[in-house]
Order: C-alpha cells, then sequence, then structure tokens
C-alpha cells in the first residue's frame, strides 16, 4: 500500500499539534510463557500513524519543524535467520514514506535534543507504563540541565485527543479494510452457522471461525470469539466454548476477523436444530425489530443516543408485551428496569482496535454522528432462568450485530452477508 496514507496523517497530527513534539512508541511484545511469544500485533496508534508492524520502534513528531522521525531495529543478520526479516533504518524510511529514520539505539538521545526547549510534549500517556518512565526520565533530565540555559517542557499533553478525534472518521483506505474485515467475518459465521448441529460441542464451531478466518488471509480473530450455547449466552463475554450444542437450545457466536489491523465484529444467534420454536421466535423477533429500526435512524447529525432510543424502546415494549416486565413502557424505561435483561449499551465505534477510541460524548454532551464513523449495532435480550420467568423463555440469550458506516443520507451495513431474518437462517442451516 502506498505510504501515502500515513503521511498525510502525520501531517494532519503535526498541523494539530501547532507547537511542541509528540512520542509514539511501538507495542511491546508480550511473553506467553518462558521463551515463547504471543504473535506480534503493533500497537494501534503506532500503526495508524507509520503502517510499521516492527516493535522496538518509535516515532517523534516534531512541530516546530514539521518533521517525523522513526526509529527502528538495525538490520541483524543473525536474528533475522531466527526471527525473520527485520528493514532496518534505512529501508524503512524508504518503505514508509519517511524522511529520517535512526537506530532504535539512538532514540534517547535524539529524544532528549527534540524535548530541549520544546514548549509540549505529547504522549500517550498510561497506556504503557514502562515508556512512560522513559518519558519522563527523559523530561527530568532535560530539566536538570536548565542551567545551560536549556528548558524542558512545561506542558505534558495527552495525545490521544488528537489521534482519537482523526480515528473516529474513517479514510477510505480504512474503509476498504473494514469491508475486507466485515466480508471474511460473514464467511466466518456462515461456515459456523452451516456447521452447527446437536452434539457438537462449542470449539467444534469456533473452530470453523478460526479456519475460515485464516483461509482468507485474516492471521487472528479481532478478539477471543465467543461461541455461547444455551444458558451461556446469558454471560455477554463468554469464551470457554467448551459446552455441547443441546437439541432446542440456541447458540449465539460473537466473532470477527481481522484484516490489516482493522476489526470485524458480528454477532447472530440462531438454533442447534436449524429451527426455532415459537418462545425463541418471539424474543428473536424482537431483538431483530429494535436492530433494524436502529440502523434506519443512523444518519449524519443524529446523536448516537437518539439511535440507542429507538432500540431500547422496542426491546422494552417487547418485554412488556411478553409480560417479562410489568407496567408502561416508559416507567420500565425510568426505573431501568429492562437492565434485568438488556444491560449493555447499542454499540461500540470498529476499527484498529474492535472496541475503538473515539468516546461517545464531548463535554458531557453525546455527540453527533458523521460521515465516515463506523459503529457497531448490537441489541440483545439475556432472559435469566430464574423462577419467576416462564420456562420457555429461560436461560436464552439473543443478541445481533452489525458493522455500520455512517453515511450524509442514512448509514451501510457491511456485514449483511450473514442472515439475521428466521427465515433465511433456517434456509442456510438446511440448505
Amino acid at each position: 500500500m502506498s505510504h501515502d496514507v500515513y503521511f498525510k496523517r502525520r501531517q494532519r497530527v503535526l498541523q494539530a499539534m501547532s507547537e511542541g513534539i509528540a512520542i509514539v512508541h511501538a507495542a511491546p511484545e508480550q511473553r506467553r510463557s518462558n521463551d515463547t511469544f504471543y504473535p506480534y500485533r503493533q500497537d494501534s496508534y503506532f500503526y495508524y500513524l507509520t503502517g510499521f508492524n516492527e516493535p522496538g520502534a518509535s516515532l517523534i513528531l516534531n512541530a516546530i519543524d514539521q518533521t517525523a522521525l522513526l526509529f527502528c531495529r538495525d538490520k541483524h543478520p543473525e536474528q533475522e535467520i531466527w526471527e525473520g526479516f527485520r528493514y532496518g533504518p534505512e529501508a524503512a524510511a524508504e518503505a514508509f514514506g519517511f524522511e529520517y529514520a535512526y537506530s532504535s539505539d539512538d532514540f534517547d538521545s535524539v529524544a532528549h535534543t527534540c524535548i530541549s526547549n520544546s514548549p509540549t510534549l505529547y504522549a500517550l500517556w498510561g497506556l504503557y507504563p514502562e515508556q512512560d518512565q522513559t518519558l519522563m526520565g527523559l523530561w527530568q533530565s532535560v530539566k536538570e540541565q536548565s542551567w545551560h540555559n536549556v528548558r524542558a517542557p512545561k506542558a505534558l499533553m495527552d495525545l490521544g485527543v488528537i489521534l482519537d478525534n482523526m480515528r473516529l472518521i474513517k479514510d477510505p483506505h480504512e474503509v476498504n479494510q473494514l469491508k475486507q474485515a466485515a466480508k471474511i467475518s460473514a464467511l466466518g459465521h456462515l461456515a459456523a452457522m452451516r456447521a452447527a448441529k446437536p452434539g457438537l460441542f462449542e470449539y467444534q464451531l469456533e473452530a470453523e471461525l478460526l479456519h475460515t478466518f485464516v483461509q482468507h488471509g485474516a492471521r487472528s480473530p479481532a478478539y477471543e470469539s465467543i461461541v455461547a450455547s444455551g444458558k451461556n449466552a446469558c454471560v455477554l463475554h463468554y469464551v470457554s466454548n467448551n459446552a455441547q450444542l443441546q437439541e432446542g437450545e440456541l447458540v449465539m457466536i460473537d466473532a470477527g476477523a481481522e484484516f490489516g489491523g482493522y476489526a470485524g465484529d458480528i454477532s447472530r444467534t440462531f438454533p442447534v436444530n436449524g429451527r426455532f420454536n415459537d418462545a425463541q421466535r418471539d424474543v428473536y423477533e424482537i431483538v431483530l425489530a429494535a436492530q433494524l429500526a436502529a440502523i434506519k435512524s443512523i444518519k449524519a447529525k443524529v446523536s448516537w443516543q437518539s439511535v440507542s432510543d429507538v432500540a431500547l424502546n422496542i426491546l422494552v415494549q417487547g418485554l412488556v408485551d411478553l409480560k417479562l416486565l410489568q407496567g408502561s413502557v416508559q416507567s420500565n424505561i425510568e426505573q431501568q428496569t429492562y437492565r434485568r435483561f438488556y444491560m449493555h449499551g447499542l454499540g461500540h465505534w470498529v476499527g484498529l482496535d474492535v472496541h475503538d477510541v473515539g468516546g461517545r460524548h464531548r463535554g458531557g454532551k453525546p455527540i453527533l454522528l458523521k460521515e465516515g464513523m463506523c459503529t457497531t449495532v448490537e441489541p440483545g435480550l439475556y432472559i435469566p432462568g430464574d423462577a419467576d420467568i416462564p420456562e420457555a423463555f429461560r436461560n436464552m440469550g439473543i443478541r445481533i450485530e452489525d458493522n455500520v458506516l455512517v453515511t450524509d443520507s442514512g448509514c451501510v451495513v457491511y456485514t449483511a452477508d450473514v442472515p439475521k431474518n428466521i427465515s433465511d437462517i433456517e434456509d442456510v442451516m438446511h440448505g
């Protein structure tokens, strides 16, 4: 891919900073056990600004002279025999569009020089405590040289404020990556849906997901896959995935592929035996109606809170109709009695992180949706097995989730390849 995308992002950050310098570090490697490590996954902020996918790297953005400096590991032929290719500074500068790239060994000395007499130091404070300590040590060493007519930054600023606002609006490259992640995620869900039958174990459906993801170039899921049958679907982040699928139960799958660093995030709920019973159908149709109405209400200049309210009203009305809640819809919403069955929000941003950055509020007020925002829409109902619940509804968890891109006049659903109408689901499972 052209490095222009990352260059333009760095330029936007430099312009937004107006003065000072910013320092961003690559993610550290994560130990799995003894001398083995998890597959490396780059820090999302660092990748967003560089496209560089090696550990041990750093980025300095200097708004004073409008430069961007990349630091990375040196070439090391012997270690590359064991660990694989690494760019080295010279090749990295050319490949990723940097005028200057240095050895990681030079970071401390160059950073010290850049920090000196800079009015502001921007960083992603709190993300990696060890890296914070390094930065604070550099800042302190500059302060101690004040008698040499060197001044340390007076302000320590959160770079996340700038980057989160940028990442909230997806650029064309990100949109393409999200579409591909959604497409691969959908293929995985279809494979699991077709494979489901009584007697299998949840992890066997998980295997269908992961096999399909990897076959289509997504080497990793975007998050730990949830394959929750029966009462397990009432556990929102259930990941044990070790129960046997039983005749007459539902199974809820919440899973997505990561492609090019970007996440897919889909939830579907379907019957293990391929046919919804009457009670399952009744609850499922409530959740589906809430999701479809919420998606229909999404467009630029609408608040996320208003979209959430659309879904909530339908869910609560459904619970009242099923006599799982008593009283009026409004009184149940005001008293939040619905939270026994619906205890999470309607959705979250999705991008380089499956729960992407950006927040839903500014200054305590809900933000308005803008063209280019990408969100999940995932209402659900989770009915416990308590004695006061009619037996037909006990231990039933249903969630339906899609990935949606906001447009000026509405929205586009990226994950529509996975059926969610009851008749379509049953056709797939019996096809």
